[in-house]
C-alpha cells in the first residue's frame, strides 16, 4: 500500500502561560494524524506569556485545512490563544512602495524572482517614475502616486484601495521616504514592514550617514520595524550592522548602509511571511 500523501501547515500561536498548552497542540496534532516537523516554543516568565510556532505534515485533502482550523478551535478556546494555521505553500501577497532609493526595491525583486522570499509582490506604489521601468521588467504593475501636503489624503485613499483590490497582505515600505498619517498606520498595523536606514537609535534629519561619518561611528547598521504612528519607533523585526573604522567616507558608509538596509528588510519580510514573528506590546518575539 502506498503512503498517503501529506500537506505540510504552520500553526502558529501565543497565549497566557498556563500549564498543558504543549500538551493539548501536541494532542491534537496526534489525533489528526499529523507529524511534527519542526517546533520552536518560547515562554516569556517576565509577561507570563507564551508562544508556538509548529510546522507539521496532515493528510492532504481538499478540507484537511478546514478541518483542522475547525476542531482547533476547541483546543485553542480554554487558553485564549491567538492563532494562525495555513498551508506551508500559502504565500503572502506584498505591495512594496518606494521613492527614489531602489536598492531595496531591487533586492526584494530579486529575491522574490530567484524564488528565495515565498511572497508574490502584486503592486509597487511610488511618488516617482524612477523605478517605473524595472517595476514593469519584472512584469508588475506599477502605480504612480504623488503626494504632496494637499494631496496626501487622496494618496493614501488611493494606496488603501490598492491594498484592497489586490487583496495585500503585506505593506512594505522599501526607502519609501513619506511619513504614513496616523490614521494609514491604524488600518495597516501588523501587516506594513518600514526600514530604518540606522541601527536604531539614530542619526535623525538629512544626511544620516555624513553625520554618523562626523561622529566617528564604528558600526553601519539598518532596522526593519513594524509601522506605528510613533515614527520609527514601531516593534523592531531584524536588524543588520556592518563593521566600518575611521577610513570609510560618507560616501563609503552610505554604500554599506545599502548592503545592511537590504539584509534587514528581506530578513524581515520573511519571517514575517513564515509566521515567525509574533508582536506582543512594543516588542517582538521571533521564533526562528
Amino acid at each position: 500500500m502506498g503512503t498517503s500523501p501529506q500537506t505540510e501547515h504552520v500553526l502558529t500561536l501565543d497565549c497566557p502561560e498556563a500549564p498543558g498548552i504543549v500538551h493539548a497542540v501536541s494532542r491534537f496534532l496526534l489525533e489528526h494524524g499529523s507529524d511534527i516537523i519542526d517546533n520552536q516554543q518560547f515562554g516569556d516568565r517576565r509577561d507570563g506569556h507564551f508562544f508556538m510556532r509548529v510546522r507539521f505534515a496532515a493528510t492532504a485533502d481538499e478540507t484537511a485545512t478546514g478541518t483542522l482550523r475547525r476542531d482547533f478551535a476547541a483546543v485553542a478556546a480554554p487558553f485564549a490563544m491567538r492563532w494562525h494555521l495555513e498551508p506551508v505553500s500559502t504565500r503572502r501577497r506584498v505591495l512594496v512602495m518606494v521613492s527614489r532609493y531602489g536598492h531595496c526595491l531591487n533586492d526584494l525583486l530579486f529575491r522574490t524572482r530567484s524564488g528565495d522570499l515565498p511572497v508574490d509582490v502584486v503592486a509597487v506604489v511610488s511618488n516617482h517614475r524612477d523605478h517605473e521601468a524595472l517595476v514593469t521588467w519584472h512584469g508588475i504593475p506599477f502605480f504612480h502616486v504623488p503626494v504632496t501636503a494637499a494631496t496626501k489624503p487622496d494618496a493614501e485613499a488611493r494606496l488603501l484601495d490598492l491594498v484592497d483590490s489586490f487583496d495585500v497582505d503585506l505593506v512594505v515600505l522599501a526607502r519609501y521616504m513619506q511619513v504614513l498619517s496616523d490614521g494609514l498606520c491604524s488600518r495597516l498595523a501588523g501587516r506594513a514592514i518600514n526600514i530604518h536606514h540606522s541601527f536604531l537609535p539614530s542619526f535623525k534629519g538629512a544626511k544620516p550617514y555624513h553625520q554618523a561619518h562626523e561622529r566617528g561611528v564604528k558600526l553601519v547598521g539598518a532596522t526593519a520595524h513594524y509601522v506605528t504612528a510613533d515614527l520609527d519607533e514601531g516593534p523592531i523585526i531584524a536588524q543588520e550592522v556592518i563593521d566600518v573604522d575611521h577610513s570609510h567616507t560618507p560616501e563609503n558608509l552610505a554604500a554599506i548602509g545599502r548592503d545592511a538596509e537590504s539584509a534587514a528588510l528581506a530578513r524581515a519580510v520573511r519571517w514575517h511571511c513564515e509566521g515567525r514573528v509574533f508582536v506582543q506590546g512594543r516588542r517582538t518575539v521571533i521564533l526562528r
